[in-house]
Formats: C-alpha cells, structure tokens, sequence
C-alpha cells in the first residue's frame, strides 16, 4: 500500500482510481465491505483502489472544546490496519479549519477527480462530507450525471441484527465489553508502543511487568481492570496478561506481563491483542491490585488463550 500525505503528493502517482472517503476509526467490518467492494471494482477496470481520509480526526479541529473524544486507533495503528486489507493507496489529508471549509463540490471536482483521477466513488449509507456536511450519496450522484464518474453505496453492515459503527465500539470498549468490540472490528483491539520496565512490578507477586509508553494522548484505553491480552513482538505472539489502572490524575496506565516467556522486552516496540476483561474494578483494592484477584486472573487468562 502506497501512503501518501496530501492528495498533490498523489496526483502524480495514481490513475484511474476508485475511491472511498472517511475517518475509518477502527477498520471495523463494516469500513472492511466498503474497501473489498473497492478493490472488486478496481480490479475490473484495471484500475487503483484508494481510500481518503484525514488527520487530525476532523472533531478534535473543529470541536477543540470537546476532550471526551477518544479513537479506536492512533494514526500508526489505523495505516497498518488498512495495509493489511490490501488497498492499493491511501490519502492522508491534513485536517484544518480552512480545509473544512471546502464544498462538497469542491472536494469531489478538484481533490477526487481532478488530483486522485476518481472513475469510481464510493460511499456508505449516511456518509457525509463537504463543509457543514452538504455533500453525501444524493449529491454524489447528481454530479456523477454530469461529470461521468460512477457513483455506488454501501449499505451498513450488521452483526446479530445491530448496526455496526465507530461509536459502538468505542463505547464498547469504554465498558470495557472487549469481546463485543472484537466482533464489531472482526479483529483484536489493539495498543501499539514502547515497552519499559513497570515501577509496580516488585509488588506484584513476583510477576514481571512492563508498562507501555508513548501511546497517543487521543487513543481510547479501556476501563481499569485485567485483561487477557497477547504481546507481538517481531511477529512473535506471546500469551501475556495486561492490567489497566488510573493514576491520580485520571490516566490510565497500561502494564503487561508475560505468562510464559521469558523475554527481554525494555525499550521495545510491541502491540498489544486485548481478547477479554476478566476482571473489573472489584480486582483493586484502594487503587491497588488485589493478589488474590491477580493470581485468579492468571488462571484465567491461561485457559482462555492457547
């Protein structure tokens, strides 16, 4: 997958494309039908399937006030989400104010068409775009009539009769419901970053502990509690249990433990699978880790992951 920054850094690098348009937070299932429907379309007209989307997340720039906004994925995480559903290129947008204020009509003749080359758009249900929102399938396909390009929607995807969305699954995730977030995504959620050595791990009945660093400040983490995770490292998948915690200031902590291996992990980069919540906040006691919770926990989680 090619990555570009702006849609003119791609301009030169593209033809015939056929194009989607969207935040993708989390590269759930249904984001997954609409870039497969891409790809299928591509591949009939010979041409590229390409995906535009935009950094910051539009609501951080145009609602600063709001702090409750937390992502599914951080900006690395999403780019190798898509990577992996094998798009042929993805448009990074830098998102501003002054950028919001392009028209519908604008951002599809200049920036889809005339700088991606777009043959084909397409959409999912109640997917709007352009300054205030204007834009969405009804427009699309208004000036698809006049332009010549193809338009096509999606419709919303279903798991057990409930719609699909980013916002179910990040409050999902908020509850700390990890195995409903799962289905939502069709894939593990997941934390990237640095691993160090915990500070609490001489407390914590002997189990070695590391603490994950220089995630995003904008990336959701669950609520606290004891999670049956897996630790990636170099590709290597590694039974671990995580615990999540608050710090005074109300932010929340990450520490890893390996259940198994014995491997040197500081200073390393690592993403972590999270499967299921195993315990909750009866797991603390005065903001402390219970032992006895502990060592029930990792009985769990060595059952449940194999």
């Amino acid at each position: 997958m090619k990555v570009f920054h702006d849609s003119q850094e791609a301009k030169e690098h593209v033809k015939n494309t056929v194009v989607t348009t969207g935040s993708f937070d989390g590269v759930h299932i249904g984001h997954k039908v609409i870039i497969e429907r891409l790809k299928q379309i591509a591949n009939e007209i010979e041409g590229e399937s390409t995906l535009v989307t935009f950094h910051p997340h539009p609501r951080k720039v145009l609602y600063p006030e709001q702090k409750d906004l937390k992502l599914i994925n951080s900006q690395d995480e999403k780019i190798k989400l898509l990577a992996k559903t094998g798009l042929d290129n993805l448009v990074i947008i830098p998102f501003s104010k002054e950028f919001s204020k392009t028209t519908s009509h604008d951002f599809i003749t200049d920036i889809l068409i005339g700088q991606l080359k777009a043959k084909v758009i397409i959409v999912g249900q109640n997917h709007h775009f352009g300054h205030n929102r204007s834009g969405d399938y009804s427009y699309l396909y208004k000036l698809s009539q006049d332009l010549g390009f193809r338009v096509e929607d999606i419709p919303l995807q279903d798991i057990e009769n409930e719609t699909v969305s980013s916002t179910k699954i990040r409050k999902a995730l908020l509850e700390g419901n990890i195995m409903r977030a799962n289905a939502y995504l069709d894939h593990q959620y997941i934390i990237r970053g640095i691993f160090c050595d915990s500070p609490e791990s001489d407390d914590l009945k002997n189990q070695k502990f590391f603490r994950i660093y220089n995630r995003e400040e904008e990336k959701l983490i669950p609520p606290p509690g004891i999670y049956a995770t897996s630790t990636v490292c170099s590709d290597e998948y590694l039974k671990s249990m995580s615990i999540i915690r608050e710090d005074h200031s109300g932010k929340r902590i990450v520490d890893t433990t390996l259940l198994y291996d014995n491997v040197l992990l500081h200073d390393v980069r690592v993403t972590i699978f999270f499967y299921k919540r195993i315990k909750g906040q009866e797991a603390f006691v005065e903001g402390e880790i219970n032992e006895s919770e502990l060592k029930d926990a990792i009985e769990d989680v060595d059952e449940l992951l194999y």
